[in-house]
């Protein structure tokens, strides 16, 4: 055990840390963590579901009824600031070279297109500033300044959900405001929309306005009522920084430093929910109305399909259950296992061997065809058992040393959009705990800055990678249309 001071045990107990938990991290950054071992991509027909038409039509017509008596919860990771999406922006304030004033003179050319063009000319005007004027005298910092700092719009601090996102012809909406939308069109029960926000504690009461000023007009438009929450992510879930040598790093009072762990710490919030089916999307990823009804055909059909293969393994777990299962029953639930389920199992199964296998929770992802976004990718994957299943593999877990690894990359076909449906419950109703199902061992380490010093920071596993690695997982093929992320401020106009 490292040796801990009285002060880094009390500072941990205040924190909520676990010094077990923090031992553990110090040991991953001396060892690291393994690559992810990939079999082969899943393509379509080996690992990939594609829906046909017929198919996809039959979904959406039973997706009411197989939802009829399920708690739905739309899950939605917001708490990133937006400063990602304005990183030319923020470079053009402090540097001057002519790559990253093309970029900038740019999106000043586009400028009245974006949504936000009215507020920021408001924000511009309380200082006796006009945009147009601003413009054509080309003080163009001054506006990019009054976009990004507190002085004006202070995008570049605030997060992605509170951002004015598109525009209508009668009016201008946040991400926020269209999840309200998809609420109201995919995933509200008899007219009950739940919907729960992950937040940074500094932004949940933003949140909790524009939400209290939206939503009675959201109510009455889509005659539907909403119920929303909120989660932050628990600084228990903190990861404890490095130095360089893997000595806990400390600053300037000598404290242990503590980082957020990634988006993986999410699977303590999603642990939290009551719910029997969750729809996991992230914030950024929303289009405008006249354009979402792919996206609400393709989640009522992967609801459902998730609720079929639900019932048939609840079934089949019952069965087990009360011990009357004959060699052909058996044969039919293996079959069922390995070409629905898409788990593999041993050949000297046995039915507490299956029964364990089934019951899981179980995750449908939809699958993109690659066109070159970035994002993490559908593979079968090796465990330590030699047992192939299927993950969800971001670049940074696979050895780019390795030939044979980075020709199985290369051939994957479709990538990961984030576009889950999660079934929480198992066949008795009961609240599965998804801290049994993570893999502590896919983590990811990375170097990072404290002030002008180096430091090694620790990622837990990622929410759909690690955190969901021992799920029953199903991939579904997703049309592009589904897909709408903004990561730079220039994807807005792709609306």
């Amino acid at each position: 055990m490292m040796n801990f001071t009285s002060e880094d045990l009390e500072y941990m107990r205040q924190r909520g840390s676990n010094p077990d938990n923090v031992q553990q991290q110090l040991e991953n950054f001396q060892k690291g963590f393994d690559f992810a071992q990939l079999d082969r991509a899943a393509t379509i027909g080996d690992g990939i579901v594609q829906l046909d038409a017929d198919l996809l039509e039959e979904l959406v017509a039973d997706y009411d009824d197989a939802l009829q008596d399920k708690k739905v919860v739309k899950f939605v990771p917001a708490s990133g600031a937006a400063s990602r999406m304005f990183k030319e922006l923020y470079s053009y304030l402090s540097e001057d070279t002519p790559e990253i004033e093309a970029k900038a003179l740019s999106f000043l050319d586009k400028l009245p297109k974006f949504p936000f063009y009215e507020a920021l000319s408001e924000a511009l005007a309380k200082d006796g500033y006009d945009i147009a004027t601003e413009m054509g005298q080309h003080n163009y910092k001054r506006v990019v300044s009054y976009l990004l700092n507190p002085e004006g719009l202070n995008y570049g601090n605030n997060p992605k959900g509170l951002l004015l996102f598109h525009r209508y012809e009668d009016k201008i909406r946040t991400a926020v405001e269209e999840h309200l939308v998809e609420g109201a069109l995919y995933a509200q029960n008899k007219g009950v929309c739940f919907l729960h926000f992950t937040v940074s504690p500094q932004h949940q009461a933003g949140f909790e306005k524009l939400l209290e000023e939206m939503v009675p007009l959201y109510e009455q438009q889509y005659k539907v009522k909403y119920h929303i929450d909120f989660s932050v992510q628990d600084p228990a879930t903190d990861t404890v920084a490095a130095e360089l040598d893997n000595t806990p790093f400390r600053d300037e009072n000598g404290r242990l430093l503590f980082r957020p762990a990634g988006h993986g710490a999410l699977i303590y919030n999603l642990n939290r929910l009551d719910a029997d089916v969750v729809f996991v999307k992230n914030i950024d990823n929303v289009i405008t109305e006249n354009r979402v009804d792919p996206t609400v055909t393709y989640k009522k059909a992967l609801a459902s399909y998730l609720m079929q293969l639900q019932s048939r393994t609840f079934a089949y777990l019952r069965e087990l259950d009360e011990g009357n299962v004959d060699t052909m029953m058996l044969c039919e639930m293996l079959d069922f296992a390995e070409s629905e389920l898409m788990i593999s199992m041993e050949e000297d199964f046995t039915p507490e061997t299956l029964h364990e296998r089934l019951n899981r929770p179980i995750r449908i992802c939809g699958m993109v065809k690659n066109e070159g976004e970035p994002g993490g990718g559908p593979f079968w994957v090796m465990d330590a058992d030699d047992n192939a299943s299927l993950q969800i593999v971001e670049s940074s877990q696979i050895n780019k040393q390795d030939s044979e690894q980075m020709d199985i990359m290369t051939h994957a076909t479709h990538f990961n959009p984030v576009d889950m449906v999660c079934g929480l419950k198992n066949y008795k109703g009961e609240k599965f705990d998804l801290l049994d199902y993570v893999d502590p061992e896919t983590g990811f380490i990375s170097s990072k800055s404290y002030g002008d010093r180096t430091l090694k920071a620790q990622e837990l596993p990622g929410l759909w990678n690690g955190a969901m690695s021992d799920w029953i997982t199903i991939f579904v093929e997703v049309p592009i249309e589904t897909f709408n992320p903004v990561k730079t401020v220039f994807d807005l106009l792709k609306r």
